[in-house]
C-alpha cells in the first residue's frame, strides 16, 4: 500500500490519529521512531528551522518543496504538509501540487488567505475572495497526477468573518471536490462540533504551541468525533527550550554536565540515523563488487 492510500485509510478509520509535527528530517525521525503513523510538517516550522523567522510569507515554493522532500525521505510514514496559500495564481498552485506531489507528501493543504499569509493565531490575517480560492482549489485538483494525494482547503475565515462565513466557505470548498475543508480557529468543542455537522468529511483538530488560548483536551477532541489531532509546533517548541537550556549551561557553567542527563546517548543518536544499516549496505554492495570481479578472473 502507497503512503498515499495509508493516510487516506488513517483518516477514514474510527478513532483519532495523532500526528506530531517535525521541523526537519531529523525530528520526522523521532517521531516516527516513537510508533506515530503520521507526521506533520507546517511552514510554522519550517520558516523557524530554515530562516530563524516567524510564519510571515518569509519562504518560497521551491525551498518548501526541497524541505518537505528531505522529510518525506527520511520516514516510512505520511507525511501532511502546508502549503500555504499555493504560493502565487492558478499556475502557481499547479506548480506547488507537482513539487509537492514530486516530494512524497501525501496530502497538503492550501489556505484562502492574501499572500504573505500569517500563522493561523496571529492577528491581521486578509482573505483572497471566494472565487478565487475556489479556482486555486480546481486548479490543485487538476494538477494532482495521483488520485491518492489528499487535498485539504483550509479556512481562516473564522477571525475575519466569524463562523457563519468560515463554513460556508468551508461548504463550498468541498462542493468544488476537495478531499477536506478545515476551518482553522475552530477550537473550541462547541464550534467544532458545529464544522463537524455542517461541513461534509472528516476534521481534522489542531493543538498548535502558537494559539494563546486555552483548549480542549485531545480526548475531548476524539470523542466529539475528530479523524487526526496534529501538533504542528510542538517538535519545534520542544527543541527550542532544549537547546536553550544547554547552551545557557554551557554558558555558564563552562560545561554541558547540567543539561547532559537529557541528552540521548551516541548509540542512541547512531540507531536514529541508521549508522548500522548505511555500513552494512556499504559491506554488501562491495560484496557484490568482489563478486563480479572473482567471476570475470575465473573466465
Amino acid at each position: 500500500m502507497s503512503l498515499r492510500k495509508r493516510f487516506r485509510e488513517l483518516i477514514a478509520a474510527p478513532g483519532m490519529v495523532h500526528a506530531p509535527g517535525a521541523y526537519d528530517a531529523l525530528s520526522a525521525r523521532i517521531i516516527e521512531a516513537q510508533g506515530f503513523d503520521v507526521v506533520v510538517a507546517g511552514g510554522y516550522a519550517a520558516a523557524g528551522s530554515l530562516l530563524g523567522q516567524p510564519d510571515t510569507g518569509q519562504s518560497n515554493m521551491r525551498d518548501y518543496a526541497d524541505h518537505y522532500g528531505r522529510i518525506c525521505a527520511a520516514v516510512n510514514v505520511p507525511v501532511y504538509v502546508d502549503g500555504d496559500t499555493g504560493f502565487g495564481g492558478v499556475n502557481n498552485v499547479r506548480q506547488m501540487v507537482r513539487a509537492f506531489e514530486d516530494a512524497g507528501v501525501a496530502g497538503l493543504f492550501i489556505s484562502d488567505q492574501v499572500f504573505p499569509p500569517r500563522c493561523g493565531y496571529m492577528e491581521g490575517k486578509q482573505l483572497i475572495s471566494t472565487e478565487d480560492m475556489l479556482a486555486k482549489l480546481k486548479a490543485a485538483l487538476d494538477a494532482r497526477r495521483d488520485p491518492d494525494l489528499f487535498i485539504v482547503a483550509r479556512t481562516d475565515a473564522l477571525s475575519v468573518e466569524g463562523l457563519d462565513g468560515a463554513i460556508e466557505r468551508a461548504q463550498l470548498y468541498m462542493d468544488m471536490g476537495v478531499d477536506m475543508a478545515k476551518v482553522i480557529g475552530a477550537d473550541q468543542l462547541d464550534a467544532f462540533k458545529r464544522v463537524l455537522r455542517e461541513v461534509p468529511g472528516a476534521q481534522m483538530a489542531n493543538m498548535s504551541n502558537a494559539n494563546p488560548k486555552g483548549m480542549p483536551t485531545p480526548d475531548e477532541f476524539e470523542s466529539a468525533g475528530a479523524a487526526m489531532m496534529t501538533y504542528p509546533s510542538a517538535a519545534l517548541f520542544a527543541a527550542v527550550g532544549a537547546v536553550t537550556r544547554a547552551m545557557a549551561s554551557l554558558k555558564q557553567d563552562r560545561n554541558l554536565d547540567a543539561a547532559r542527563p537529557s541528552f540521548c546517548t551516541l548509540d542512541g543518536y547512531y540507531d536514529l540515523v541508521g549508522l548500522a544499516q548505511q555500513q552494512q549496505s556499504e559491506q554488501d554492495y562491495l560484496a557484490a563488487a568482489r563478486k563480479v570481479v572473482a567471476g570475470r578472473g575465473r573466465k
